[in-house]
């Protein structure tokens, strides 16, 4: 943990980032803690000097990211089902946050044919729990909700959505997440009313990002880590659906965009207590395969094969997002383009498979790079 320690204590000797000088000292609850963007905001969180509780399930494999990079040593963590109504308000109530992040779901499309009524439950119930358990602090609390791009009524047009565009979904995981915010919605009516504001003192904020990359994402049926996975090994790069487009950023992206919506929560909740989408440009939306190609010329090497048929699980072929209310109310925008991104996954998992015992150094790294770029904006 040596290199780890300097790494902290070169990044918190910085300039005073506005990420920093809200988040330093203050008790921040993160639900998924233990999943891929759970554990990148996890890191993130600590290198600002935030004290952080995690409640998730445990990691499935020991090489997952959390595990990787010391999670267990980063937080106060709990290992429990966001389902666990009880068990959750015991442990928001203990901790007192100043701030809850809420990334704990079943995130995955094609698993959520495979367990649809849990991946109801988990995604929509566990928010409500999670909000359930919110209500009862009696102290003020800045809440950032993540759900996703795929919340809003596909069209399949060219039209990228906002925020006000109508949500729904086709398969269970999209519809789960649209029931989500339904969920989010009554809440913030119900229970933390802006209008009451000084009564419960709670800011009530969702933020929508689209597909997300980057290294320590060993999930299935994801394009990255299959195309990480066989390039590591050695094997054919096996892909579905070449056509589709997806607004591929890097997962340090929607990070700084919910820690940025955060501060400004706190700062101004009857202002921030709305939804915003994080998302590339939209000319940066591309096709599966050229997203292939790109990951391969930076990996120095591989092949791939297409095995569309036609008869795959439904899954929105397009779904671009418009992120112009983040750059107008929370002055965000993406710093890297698409093929930035897949350089910078593919840089991850390239140290990982030469040298998993130095992938701690080349995380820090690579947060500490892009905050560098971030700071100068925020």
């Amino acid at each position: 943990m040596g290199n780890q320690s300097c790494a902290l204590e070169n990044l918190v000797t910085m300039n005073k980032t506005l990420l920093h000088q809200t988040y330093n000292g203050k008790k921040v609850f993160l639900t998924g803690h233990t999943g891929f963007k759970g554990a990148w905001l996890l890191k993130v969180l600590k290198l600002i000097g935030a004290e952080v509780k995690g409640y998730s399930l445990e990691p499935e494999n020991k090489f997952d990211l959390y595990h990787l990079i010391g999670g267990d040593h980063l937080c106060e963590s709990v290992i429990d089902d966001v389902r666990n109504r009880k068990r959750l308000k015991e442990e928001v109530l203990s901790f007192q946050p100043d701030f809850i992040f809420h990334l704990a779901a079943q995130p995955l499309v094609r698993l959520s044919y495979e367990i649809p009524s849990e991946t109801f439950e988990v995604n929509a119930i566990g928010t409500a729990n999670l909000l359930d358990a919110a209500k009862d602090l009696e102290k003020p609390c800045s809440i950032v909700l993540i759900t996703t791009d795929k919340v809003y009524h596909n069209n399949e047009w060219h039209h990228p959505y906002r925020e006000g565009d109508r949500l729904g979904g086709y398969d269970p995981y999209s519809a789960s997440k649209a029931c989500a915010e339904l969920v989010i919605d009554s809440y913030r009516n119900s229970f933390f009313n802006l209008n009451k504001y000084n009564q419960h003192k709670k800011g009530i904020a969702v933020g929508r990002a689209g597909n997300v990359i980057g290294g320590g994402d060993w999930a299935k049926d994801r394009l990255l880590p299959d195309i990480a996975r066989a390039l590591g090994n050695e094997k054919t790069i096996i892909i579905r659906n070449p056509s589709s487009v997806r607004p591929w950023q890097h997962v340090l992206e929607p990070i700084m965009g919910y820690l940025l919506l955060g501060s400004k929560l706190a700062e101004n909740p009857l202002v921030y207590s709305q939804a915003y989408n994080f998302g590339p440009y939209t000319n940066d939306a591309l096709p599966v395969e050229q997203m292939v190609k790109i990951a391969i010329q930076s990996w120095g090497g591989g092949e791939y094969e297409s095995l569309a048929t036609g008869s795959e699980l439904h899954e929105a072929g397009l779904l671009k997002l418009d992120i112009s209310k983040a750059y107008a109310e929370l002055k965000w925008t993406p710093k890297m383009n698409a093929y930035q991104a897949v350089q910078l996954t593919m840089d991850w998992y390239k140290q990982y498979f030469e040298d998993a015992a130095a992938i701690i150094e080349k995380t820090d790294a690579q947060i500490h790079s892009f905050i560098s770029v971030t700071e100068a904006i925020i």
